[in-house]
């Protein structure tokens, strides 16, 4: 299936009870089970269901297996927001006295969460122009993540993922990537050489401005060195999955950033329409930076423009979906 045809009849829009097209809205606090041994089970993760929505629910559910599907992952947890959904995957990987290598293009909010983490004793080296040189430069015996925004908001840098990751993986160290500006539209980090994914729904995702969420996607490709993320030794017995499994039965869970049940239902219905969306807004975005970029005096940073310094990627690697 091409995009747009993937969004309507992929995976994620089929097992609905009663054979609804869309998923329920699971609006409650807890679920009820017929003897308290099955709730303790699904409670303590020994059995499959659901027993408390900060843990799990189904409308969540639904929304996770859509963009995991859209991202090509293995699996995805929604946070109540993009930064929670950052300081989540981190605080899944990093401990005190750990050091993540970060692209100097950050969202404000995510500058402001690293200087936090310092507080904890999680240290940022930043890249002014983030490249797999950069990378192997600024990798030490600390290093436990390189984190980058796929395009970086706003100042519209680019980071070569291949590239990247390539770096990261010889030292045993992941590639985490913000790519709410990109969408799964755009790219596919994934597939080009990343390991997770972070999106805030609140933007493109979502697309209707109604609800704050945000969602982490885990490639499950990833070989973890349990030596040396020693965050994750615990759960080395689940290989590739022990980050989705960390993040959602411990940090997830216990620092309580779930999204909503009714955030996450209006975020999947969103998503509907992201290929539509997303193709008219790269259209007009193009048609008026090069408009403007005929005016003398003006200044215009957009990726499309011939002259931008990472223009060249517009084909490598954020040439879109095809739709159907």
């Amino acid at each position: 299936m091409l995009f747009n045809t993937k969004l309507l009849h992929g995976k994620s829009t089929q097992g609905f009870e009663s054979g609804q097209t869309l998923p329920s809205i699971s609006q409650v606090s807890a679920f009820r089970y017929e003897s308290m041994d099955d709730l303790e089970k699904v409670f303590d993760h020994k059995k499959m269901g659901y027993a408390y929505t900060r843990i799990g629910n189904p409308t969540l559910g639904a929304f996770e297996q859509r963009i995991s599907e859209l991202e090509g992952g293995v699996g995805a947890i929604s946070c109540s927001s993009g930064m929670a959904a950052i300081s989540s995957a981190i605080l899944a990987v990093c401990e005190s006295g750990d050091e993540i290598i970060a692209g100097s293009g950050l969202y404000g909010g995510t500058i402001a969460l690293l200087h936090d983490l310092e507080k904890l004793g999680i240290h940022t080296v930043y890249a002014d122009e983030l490249t797999g040189d950069t990378v192997r430069n600024l990798i030490n015996e600390r290093t436990r993540m390189v984190f980058a925004e796929l395009i970086s908001n706003p100042s519209l840098k680019v980071i070569p993922v291949a590239e990247v990751a390539e770096a990261a993986h010889e030292a045993s160290v992941p590639l985490f990537v913000d790519s709410t500006t990109a969408t799964p539209y755009i790219a596919g980090p994934l597939k080009l050489g990343a390991d997770v994914v972070i999106h805030s729904t609140s933007k493109y995702l979502n697309g209707g401005g109604n609800s704050i969420g945000g969602i982490i996607v885990d490639g499950g490709k990833f070989k973890w060195d349990f030596i040396k993320h020693t965050a994750l030794a615990e759960y080395r017995k689940y290989g590739p999955m022990a980050f989705s499994v960390r993040l959602r039965t411990d940090i997830w869970e216990n620092l309580g950033g779930c999204m909503a049940p009714a955030n996450a239902f209006l975020s999947y219905i969103g998503t509907d329409t992201l290929g539509i969306r997303m193709e008219r807004i790269c259209e007009n975005a193009d048609r008026l930076a090069k408009a403007l970029d005929e005016i003398p005096g003006i200044e215009v940073n957009y990726l499309t423009l011939p002259q931008h310094p990472y223009h060249r990627f517009v084909d490598s690697q954020l040439s879109g979906s095809e739709a159907s």
